[in-house]
This record gives C-alpha cells, sequence and structure tokens, in this order.
C-alpha cells in the first residue's frame, strides 16, 4: 500500500494494520460517514428561541455530546471522533428552525494542551468552581457556570466512549487507556497522546479548529521515561503516535472544496528550545517526521523551529522529508522570532513558548485571542494613492509618490483598528474553547471577550510585492529613464496597457524586480515594512497590534478589484502570494528570493512574514538534494528569514493531475499556511499553484 510522493519513494516502518487504517482514512471513509449527521437538532427544545444565547449554547453543547454518533474506527488506538458535519464547516453543529449553525466557532487559536496533558481537566474544573465563589452574583457567574456545564458535557461524551468500548473485548487497551485521561494527569505516553486527542475531538466536537502546538514537547518526556524503564517501544510509540495522525483526516470528504481540504487550523509546531532555553528536540520529534514521510498525511502542516545550534541530524532528517514533496513541513527562524517577541513586550520565557494559530501566525499557545486584519496595499496604491489611474493626481518626484503611499496605507491601518475607547462587549458564546485559554476563568471572560492573557488584532499587509514592483517600474520607466510621462502613463494603465503594449513588455522584462536579489527594488520593501511596522506599534487600544505580512490565498479574489500594474500585469490577474514574488518576475533562483525578503527587517513583523518557495523535484534528487535543502535553510536562518514554506513540485505533475483527479486523490500541495490535496483546490486554486510551481537554487 503506497502513499503518492512526489519525489521519491515513502519508507515502510508501520504495520499493515496501521497503514490500512491510513488508507481508509485518506480515502474519504471516515469524513463522508461524518457528513451523514450534519448537526444536532434543537426544534424540539422547549422554550429554546427564549433563552439567552449562553443558555442556547450551553443546550447545544449537552445535546451535542449526548447524541452526536459514537465512532469506533476499525483498529484504532486513540478513542474520540468529531462526528458532526456542520462542524467541518466551522459552525457550532446545532440547527433550528433550519437555521444552520447558530452560532459561529473559533480558529486561529492554539488551545492549552499543557494544563490538560498534566494537570488534567478536573483542574480547570477546579480552576472555575473556585472562580464560581468569586463571582457568584456578579455579571461573570453565567460564563463560569457555563464553563462548569462544558466541563460535565465533555464528561458525559466521555463516558459514552467509555461505555461503548466496553462492550468490544478488543479494544480493551483503548478503554483501559482513556479510563482516566484527559480529567486525570496523564501517567505514560500512551495516556498522554490520548489525553490531547480526546481533548482536541471534543472542541472540534463542538465546531471549533484548534492547533495543537509543540506536540513533542508536550510529549518527549513521557515517551523518554516509557522508553527507559521499559513499558514501551519506540516502534509501538511510533504507532500510536500515527494513529493520532490519522485520525486527524477525519474530516476528508474528497471532492472540490474551492481552496482545498485539510485546513483545519490543526497545525504542529516540532523542535526549538523551552521556556529556559534549553533545546527540547527528542525522540518524539523524529517520530512525526517518521510518519509524515512515511503516510505523507497533510493535515496537519509541521513547522519546525530552528535556531543557530539545530543540530544537523534534525536539518538533515527535515529536509529528506521535505524532499518528497507535498508542502507539510515548514521551518520557522526560532532566534529572530524570539527576539522579535521580547522586543515588542514580551517576558523571554513566554516568548520562548511560541507556537502559532493554526496557520503560521506567532502567538503563546494557550494564552492567546488572535485575529488578523488583511489590508490589500496594491488597492491602496491603485485606487487611493494614484486615485484609479485619473488625471487628477500627478507626482514630480518619486520621493513624492512614495511619501502619498505611505500616508495613504498609515490612514488604511488606522481605519481597521478599533478606536482607542473601544470596549470588550457580550459576542458569540464560546466557552469550550474558554475552558483551555489561560485567563478566561480567572478572569470570568470568554475567549471572545477578552478573557485570554494576551489579545492580538495584527493588521496583515497584502500584495507587498506587487507595489513594491508597481513603485519601482514607475521609478524607473517615468523618473530615472524617462520613456513616459507620469500622466501617460496612467492613461496608459487606466486603458489596460491597450495603447502601448511594447511599453507594456519592456516594463515587464527590463527590469530586475523583487525576489531577485536587486538591492534598488529590495530596498522600496524594507522602506514601506518600516512605516508599516511602525503605525502598527503606535496604535493603542485594548489589542496588542503587531504587524504581519500575509495574502492566505485572498491574492485571488483580490485581482477582480486589482487594475493594470506599471511593472506590465494587465487589470485582474492573480499577482504575489504572501511575501513572495510576483508569479513569472522571479528569475534569479530560490538563493536570489530568499535574500530579497530577508533585507527587510523581518524583526518588526512580530506576527509573521511567509515566504513561499517551490523547488522543482529535479533540484534535490538524491543525497546531494537533501543537502542541498539544508543549505537553503541554513542560509534563510543566517540571513535573518521569519517563516518559509517549502514545497517539492513539478507543473507537469500536477497539469497530469488537473485532467486526471481520479489517479491524484493524495498529491498534497502547500497552499498559503495550509496544505490541501490538490485534487480538492477549484481551477482557479489549481491554476494559481501552477503558476507558482519551480524555481532552481
Amino acid at each position: 500500500m503506497e502513499f503518492f510522493a512526489v519525489n521519491g519513494k515513502r519508507p515502510i516502518r508501520l504495520s499493515e494494520a496501521t497503514r490500512k487504517f491510513a488508507f481508509d482514512s485518506l480515502n474519504h471513509k471516515y469524513g463522508q460517514d461524518t457528513c451523514k449527521t450534519p448537526a444536532v437538532l434543537m426544534d424540539n427544545y422547549e422554550d429554546f428561541e427564549n433563552l439567552s444565547n449562553l443558555q442556547k449554547y450551553d443546550a447545544i453543547i449537552e445535546r451535542i455530546v449526548r447524541e452526536a454518533p459514537i465512532r469506533i474506527c476499525d483498529g484504532e488506538k486513540l478513542s474520540g471522533s468529531a462526528t458532526l458535519g456542520l462542524a467541518m464547516q466551522h459552525r457550532v453543529p446545532a440547527t433550528f428552525n433550519s437555521e444552520q449553525g447558530i452560532f459561529d466557532s473559533v480558529s486561529h487559536l492554539t488551545i492549552d494542551f499543557e494544563t490538560v496533558v498534566r494537570k488534567g481537566a478536573n483542574y480547570i474544573q477546579k480552576q472555575a468552581e473556585e472562580a464560581l465563589a468569586k463571582y457568584i452574583g456578579s455579571d461573570k457567574e453565567p460564563f463560569i457556570r457555563s464553563c462548569l456545564h462544558c466541563i460535565r458535557c465533555m464528561k458525559i461524551w466521555h463516558k459514552r466512549y467509555l461505555d461503548e468500548l466496553k462492550k468490544k473485548p478488543e479494544y480493551r487497551t483503548n478503554y483501559e487507556n482513556l479510563q482516566n485521561v484527559p480529567f486525570e494527569p496523564a501517567k505514560n505516553f500512551y495516556e498522554a497522546v490520548q489525553s490531547i486527542w480526546f481533548t482536541f475531538a471534543f472542541v472540534r466536537l463542538c465546531g471549533n479548529w484548534p492547533g495543537i502546538g509543540r506536540i513533542d514537547w508536550l510529549l518527549g518526556t513521557y515517551l523518554e521515561k516509557d522508553l527507559a524503564n521499559g513499558t514501551l517501544t519506540l516502534n509501538e510509540a511510533r504507532e500510536i503516535l500515527a494513529h493520532f495522525f490519522i485520525k486527524g483526516c477525519e474530516w476528508i470528504k474528497g471532492g472540490e472544496c474551492v481552496s482545498g481540504d485539510a485546513q483545519h487550523y490543526q497545525n504542529i509546531v516540532l523542535a526549538g528550545v523551552d521556556e529556559n532555553g534549553k533545546e527540547i528536540t527528542n525522540q518524539v520529534t523524529f517520530l512525526v517526521l517518521d510518519i509524515i514521510e512515511e503516510l505523507g498525511i497533510s493535515d496537519f502542516p509541521i513547522t519546525v523551529r530552528i535556531n543557530k545550534n539545530t543540530d544537523n541530524k534534525l536539518l538533515k532528517r527535515v529536509a529528506e522529508v521535505i524532499r518528497l514533496g507535498g508542502g507539510v513541513i515548514a521551518v520557522y527562524n526560532e532566534d529572530l522570532i524570539i527576539e522579535s517577541l521580547v522586543d515588542y513586550g514580551y517576558e523571554l520565557s513566554e516568548a520562548r513558548k511560541f507556537a502559532n494559530d493554526g496557520c503560521w501566525e506567532i502567538q503563546v499557545p494557550g494564552k492567546t485571542y488572535f485575529i488578523y486584519t488583511p489590508l490589500d496595499a496594491l488597492q491602496i496604491l491603485q485606487n487611493k494613492t494614484l486615485d484609479n489611474y485619473s488625471q487628477r493626481v500627478s507626482f514630480l518626484t518619486f520621493k513624492g509618490l512614495y511619501n502619498k503611499f505611505i500616508c495613504d496605507l498609515k490612514s488604511e491601518v488606522e481605519r481597521v483598528l478599533p478606536s482607542r475607547d473601544w470596549s470588550w462587549r457580550s459576542t458569540t458564546p464560546c466557552t469550550v474553547v474558554s475552558l483551555f485559554e489561560q485567563g478566561c476563568i480567572d478572569k470570568g471572560c470568554s475567549y471572545l471577550e477578552g478573557g485570554p492573557i494576551y489579545n492580538v488584532l495584527s493588521p496583515h499587509i497584502g500584495g507587498l510585492p506587487d507595489v513594491v514592483n508597481s513603485l519601482y517600474a514607475i521609478k524607473k520607466l517615468v523618473f530615472d529613464e524617462e520613456k513616459v510621462a507620469f500622466g501617460e502613463l496612467m492613461q496608459l494603465l487606466k486603458s489596460n496597457w491597450e495603447e502601448n503594449e511594447s511599453l507594456r513588455r519592456y516594463a515587464l522584462n527590463k527590469y530586475a524586480y523583487f525576489g531577485n536579489d536587486n538591492d534598488e527594488v529590495d530596498n522600496i520593501a524594507k522602506d514601506i515594512i518600516f512605516e508599516f511596522a511602525n503605525v502598527c506599534d503606535d496604535i493603542r487600544c485594548v489589542y496588542k497590534t503587531p504587524a504581519g505580512i500575509s495574502t492566505f490565498g485572498r491574492q485571488i479574489e483580490w485581482s477582480q478589484l486589482r487594475l493594470a500594474t506599471a511593472f506590465g500585469k494587465k487589470a485582474h490577474e492573480v499577482l504575489s502570494g504572501n511575501f513572495s514574488p510576483t508569479p513569472g518576475t522571479d528569475k534569479e533562483g530560490a538563493t536570489a528570493i530568499i535574500k530579497s525578503y530577508c533585507k527587510v527587517d523581518l524583526k518588526r513583523t512580530v506576527s509573521g512574514a511567509a515566504l513561499d518557495i517551490k523547488l522543482l523535484p529535479s533540484v534535490v534528487n538524491g543525497e546531494k538534494g537533501a543537502e542541498a535543502i539544508v543549505s537553503l535553510i541554513k542560509g534563510f536562518i543566517t540571513l535573518g528569514g521569519h517563516f518559509m514554506q517549502l514545497d517539492i513540485a513539478d507543473a507537469s505533475l500536477l497539469k497530469a493531475a488537473q485532467e486526471h483527479p481520479e489517479d491524484y486523490q493524495n498529491l498534497s500541495v502547500r497552499v498559503s499556511g495550509w496544505n490541501a490535496r490538490f485534487v480538492t483546490l477549484n481551477k482557479e486554486w489549481q491554476d494559481m499553484i501552477i503558476a507558482q510551481t519551480g524555481s532552481e537554487f
């Protein structure tokens, strides 16, 4: 039973039964089963419409845990499944009077698995009981009572699984392993994995999409102890952990999903240092890489924290897995990110704990409310600074044009962020998530009401390379070479270049744009980010407002609103993704792309700055190919990169998958912080991925 690899063969280490389980899960068996029961029905709940929102939420959660189908997969080693289909759509899975999904759910967070694994959910219950005594009679009492109710609901669901497992002698081990966790502290590796899985499954059964975070840090000491006392072998641990990843594929249902499946924000972070600065890389780190290498599961995008002292053994292992393709593994520059967080005001011990929000944006896990607000910088330049290319606008110098754009960018950042007098208010109930975010119970406030210790609203600039290229082209065409007057260029752009095709081609092909290691153009990007980060830092409101750079695929929807560009692209073309070069403008290979990207002071982009690089399979073949990837990663770290998504992709293979999707069901590609099976992307997204594909070193 083989699993798809773009480049090379996948090894076989896992048992045939585990590989069969993976095959079934990856080929839609459990996802299609989940779709059979979309939601619980609240129509017959007495006086439901007259309840408060929090009361409605509590009633829904109880009905979910009592009525959601119990699923025990053939041969599974871990128990608990999110079996309501509406949860796949980012909704609390309940309907009332045909209303689909009464409440939105929560994502872009990594919950507090550490407390659950090391102290148990009963510890959280005790915290809520103490908070109730403090807040009884206040306006915070209903929320605390909801916390206690949701813990009781989790126990109801837990008992249903125990009752079902007890009926099946062949699952005796599962039953015994689930008896105490996640409510009591895990005593060994198997219990710790089950504790994380059951908590994760419960949270997303209720519609939420949490990240996992630093799984090797959570599990490493348990495995080390079990291996030392001989209660578990490394192969047994690999099998147990493999079932965690296979269970995570339970929402794969097949068919087109627009921007692809497998984007439920269940990201994992590996390696790096702990809060005391000690490297945590351990056997679990390598087991995760083994499992991903063998099964090619893309539903848990993995980012490895790399620092200047990272062992070559780990770097090589990461490179070996990246080489197979699928875009599952990305890398963080740990040293830069920790320094960035400390400069921004986080304590060093907190900064060292960083993970992500379930995608790639930086946060302290289990303590952070996170949301970002996207800004299309190209539309700001085209629509505001250049007034949709009207003849009312003119600039005598490039500096004047640049300064006006910076002024417009600042105005837009200030417009989208809350005013100084904004305050937290009651909002959509989200108690299940709030249980697992530190600060919420203590404050008596939910995750969406300012409860977590850190509350972050991050402005994210998109289309930055397109703006840089546009400004650079105007600088060269109008002010340096004087090939065309400013007003005449505006008229050409307004006509979508129809009046001067030769000049369009000149602009498109003559200049070395962002991504080609050209200091003149790269310094424009550096200056813009300096100004953007300054305005983000200067905002004073109830949130932290760190700067970030991303598009997350929005370049597709933005394309319909964009005009022709001064660097030769016509209106409505799909342009740059994240902080990566505009497709077709990068001509000097991956090394030049990294050099351009790293000229920006990326410590200022505290939330993150994603660089996407797709390499041809031919350039990473064999032992030397792995060494080349290691060198690329080391260069990225040395030059001061932030976050890099590497994928091995072949445009001809992707085109074949477009034509014969039935033959490429498990072909995975990196999209924009998540992975997707290529055939589940719609054609517009597929074409975008193909256009980005194939860089040489």
